[in-house]
Formats: C-alpha cells, structure tokens, sequence
C-alpha cells in the first residue's frame, strides 16, 4: 500500500465514523503540480479524543492544538481537528485554540497555494483562497492579512522564500512587503527552526534565488550578517572576474543540485572568511588566512543555526581544506595519497569544481585529482598496514609517543612505493630508531 493509500485509508475510515476529512496542505499543492509528495496531512472535524476512539495507535504530539499521529503499518500520518486560533503572542503559537470549521481552518494557513483541500472520495478540490490560481499565476500569496500570517508565526517569512524558491516562484508583491517590514523581528523565534528553513532553502533547489530574496527582503543581514558581509568585498579580475564575493557564492549556489547539507553549507559558506581577511594594497587584493578563519566562522554559523555536530565539523573541514587540491600536483605521492582518501574528499572536490566554475574556470587541479583518483586502486590509497603497534613491541620497542613516529613513517615509505613488505619495514625501523626507544 502506498502513502496515498495509507492517507485515503483514514480519510475514509473517519467518513465512515461520520466526520468530515479530507487531505490538506502541501501534498494537495503538490498533486496539482505532478509532484510526489513527502508527506501527506489530514484534516477532519473529528476532536483528538474521537480519532484516538477510531484508530489503535495514535501519537499526541500537539493534542492541545487539535493534531495527532496516526500510525498505520508503520508510517505516521498527521491528523489535524478543524480550528480556529486565537491571538498569537509568541511569534509562534497561539495564546489558545478552539475547534472550527473548515473555512476557519483553511483562514489560519500560511500560503493560498498550502491552503487548498482534497477530498479522496468525490475527487474534487475545495479552493475557497483561490490556491489554484496562485499555482497557475507561479506566485507565493498569503492568506488573507499578509502582516497578521507573519505576526502569527514569523517562520513563514523564511517559508515563503522557501517556496518561491523551490518551485520558481514569484512572491506576491503585499506578500513581499510585508516580509521587508516584519524581517526585523524574525529571531523572535528560535534558532533551531530558522536553521531548518535556511537549509531547505538549500537543499530544495534555487538555492540562488532563495538568498537572493533573502537579501531584498531584509532577512539576510539579521539572520546570516556574515554572508551579507560579503557584498562589496572586492576580488582579483584576474582569478575572479564575476566579481566580488557576494555574488561569486552566490554563482556557486546555482550549480547545487539536489546537494547534500553539507555540500550546500560548504558552498554558501567557503568564503566566508574573506571580508574579515581582506587586504589591499596598489597591487593586488589578498586574503590570507581566509580558509581558517572561515572554517572557524562556519563552525559559529551552524552552531547558531543549531545544525548537528556531524554538519558543522564537515562543513568547517571543507572551507578549511577548499584550497588544498591546488596544491596536489606538487604533493609527495604519499601525501597526496593521504589526501585523496580523507574522509569527504568526494565533497571537497566537489566543492572545489563548483567554486571553479563560479569563477575563472579553470578545473585543472580538480581534474589533476579526480584522474589520480580513478588511476588508484583502493589498496593503493588504503594499503594493510606493513608494521602495527605489536611489531614494534616485538622488536624490543617500549610503547610511547615515538610509535605514532615510527608507524606513520613506515606508512609514508609504503605509500610512496620505497617499502613493500614486513621485512623491508623492520629493517628500515631498525635502520632509523635502532638508538630510540629499544627497552
């Protein structure tokens, strides 16, 4: 049974209890753009008390609020009661509910294209915002009051960039306006649901376009200052003849496609470092030390976004090291080899094509990389270690700080092909440490 299915299922299951349910939201924009939707929401006049009487397994996550989880085989599908809110105070929830219709259901959502109903079984959408023409005219338009749907819940500024973004949309000119003269009070939320918005910006497609809007709209300078930062930063004609830094990551932002978190945090955030390191004299423009210093800023950024660790050291890896594969035709072949099978090397170079192609173009060092790549066999790269910490302890070595030394010099020989077996490695440590560290 597919998640349509499993959705239609309970529609029907509270129609047959008498109630009133339909599919709502998002996965009803989505079917009328032929699009497969990630998920798929209820809605009913059924109370929480009656969907839980209905189904076996239900999840309250916001009972208070009217919705539920209902799980069949497995998958959970939201179920919400009509409502109608009260004033919100917070920026995020309202002060209180009560049960509604559907008209005042549909009044309180977001966006006329999230505001349309679907109903399964006489297969008929129920527009009362006119939904279906915000999608046929590619436009993002609030629902009644554009100013009182962001009062409610700020996030929504960030949303509607959101969408006008992934679906290549235009955002409704009152809609836009109330944007610009809400954004300053955006952070009034939390960080953690500003960061996920910002990375669905990312990774949804039109990234470009996304923090372009973010910039006209006024959202960029409170919630990302570091990237706004970057307009005006000026870079070599030379090595950059797009321009400054602000548009070169914004170029780099066109070329994601469907990318992973970190790919896209890497990109938007590779320069970051640049307009703190700028140094100008009447020769050139320099930025040394702009790859650690961004590292270290990226690091802050998804910290404040509240990202996970696993993101935020990858992400501040890659703006650390996006430099280091020009560097790879003159590499020892061990340290080159060390360099190519690094944990996100496939990322980092990546990364390095796209920040190429956003500026003078010139792949060589990313080719040079990819072709001693697909020229190495993984037992180059990754050979079995020819000595490990118990030979050395059989050679009469006392275990310290010195066989880090010895064992990552012995790898250094092997991979650049000047040891081949155990016995030419014990008799190279012999060699080289007979005076040092012997019992």
């Amino acid at each position: 049974m597919s998640q349509k299915d499993r959705a239609i299922a309970i529609v029907k299951r509270l129609r047959e209890q008498g109630y009133e349910s339909y599919l709502a939201g998002g996965c009803v924009r989505d079917f009328l753009l032929n699009k497969t939707p990630q998920d798929y929401d209820i809605a009913t006049n059924a109370r929480p008390e009656e969907i839980q009487r209905i189904f076996p397994y239900t999840i309250p996550v916001g009972a208070q609020f009217g919705v539920l989880l209902v799980v069949i085989d497995g998958h959970p599908f939201e179920v919400a009661t009509f409502r109608f809110d009260g004033p919100y105070l917070d920026g995020r929830r309202p002060s209180h509910v009560r049960y509604g219709t559907l008209r005042e259901d549909i009044a309180r959502r977001d966006f006329t294209i999230n505001g349309m109903i679907y109903d399964p079984i006489d297969n008929r959408i129920i527009d009362l915002v006119d939904g279906k023409k915000d999608l046929e005219r590619r436009c993002i338009r609030a629902i009644g009051n554009p100013s009182q749907r962001f009062e409610e819940d700020r996030l929504r500024m960030v949303r509607a960039i959101r969408f006008a973004a992934s679906l290549n949309f235009k955002i409704e000119s009152a809609t836009f306006e109330a944007i610009k003269q809400s954004a300053a009070r955006v952070t009034q939320i939390s960080w953690e649901r500003i960061g996920e918005e910002i990375t669905r910006v990312l990774i949804e497609g039109g990234a470009r376009q996304g923090f372009e809007l973010l910039d006209q709209s006024g959202l960029l300078k409170i919630l990302l200052p570091e990237i706004d930062a970057m307009k005006g930063t000026e870079q070599s004609p030379d090595h950059h003849p797009e321009g400054d830094v602000f548009n070169h990551t914004l170029l780099t932002l066109r070329h994601l496609d469907a990318p992973t978190e970190t790919l896209a945090y890497g990109c938007l955030l590779h320069d970051v470092g640049k307009p703190v390191c700028i140094r100008k004299d009447a020769h050139r423009i320099t930025f040394y030390g702009h790859t650690d210093r961004g590292a270290e800023m990226a690091e802050e950024i998804l910290k404040r976004l509240k990202r996970g660790r696993a993101v935020w050291e990858r992400v501040a890896y890659l703006v650390k090291n996006h430099l280091r594969h020009t560097q790879a035709p003159k590499m020892r072949l061990s340290t080159l080899k060390r360099f190519l099978r690094e944990d996100g090397i496939d990322e980092l170079l990546e990364l390095a094509r796209i920040d190429a192609l956003s500026s003078s173009g010139d792949l060589q060092y990313y080719e040079f990389c990819k072709v001693r790549m697909s020229e190495m066999q993984e037992v180059e790269i990754r050979p079995e270690p020819l000595l490990r910490g118990r030979d050395l302890i059989e050679m009469g070595y006392v275990p310290g700080p010195i066989f880090t030394d010895i064992l990552r010099r012995v790898e250094d020989a092997q991979l650049g092909g000047e040891l081949t077996s155990r016995q030419e490695a014990i008799e190279w440590v012999n060699r080289n440490y007979q005076h040092r560290g012997n019992g």
